[in-house]
């Protein structure tokens, strides 16, 4: 079993996209599935009704201008196919967030199981405590410079 995930890796994976445009996180959702790097075998529209399906159950909102989307259920069907899509919004939006900030960054999962899920939800935590890349996030920072920092405050490199 492979134990190893690297932040880094998925999030490259993934990519990072600025200035994304919308004012509800439907709309946003609508706009990221149709540009992410997807698997063959899963369509763009999955992908948003996934995203939007989890999001009626509750916020992904979770403080700090940041939020989680994810699906409920996973919709990949490869550990390979995992990503992250870090999404900076042109304007934050409302999304009933714990603390009552708009949200103008989303890391988007995409993830094959729970396990995973659980994993990389553990090492964004850590990433989102420290101050440095709270304030990268905050800069819109580019690929290169997250991919930096995290492997950095993951792996202490």
């Amino acid at each position: 079993m492979d134990t190893e995930i690297s932040i880094a890796h998925l999030i490259h994976k993934g990519g990072v996209y600025a200035d994304v445009e919308g004012s509800s996180p439907e709309e946003i959702y609508k706009k990221i599935s149709g540009i992410i790097p997807l698997p063959k075998n899963i369509s763009p529209d999955a992908v948003y009704k996934a995203l939007c399906e989890r999001e009626r159950v509750m916020s992904t909102a979770v403080g700090n201008e940041i939020a989680l989307p994810h699906a409920q259920h996973s919709i990949l069907k490869s550990k390979a196919d995992e990503a992250i899509c870090v999404v900076y919004l042109k304007n934050p939006i409302d999304m009933h967030a714990p603390d009552d900030r708009f949200v103008s960054v989303m890391f988007v999962l995409l993830t094959h199981d729970a396990q995973s899920h659980l994993k990389i939800l553990s090492m964004l935590a850590t990433l989102l405590r420290k101050d440095e890349f709270k304030k990268l996030l905050e800069s819109h920072a580019n690929e290169s410079v997250l991919l930096d920092a995290a492997e950095k405050i993951i792996h202490g490199n």
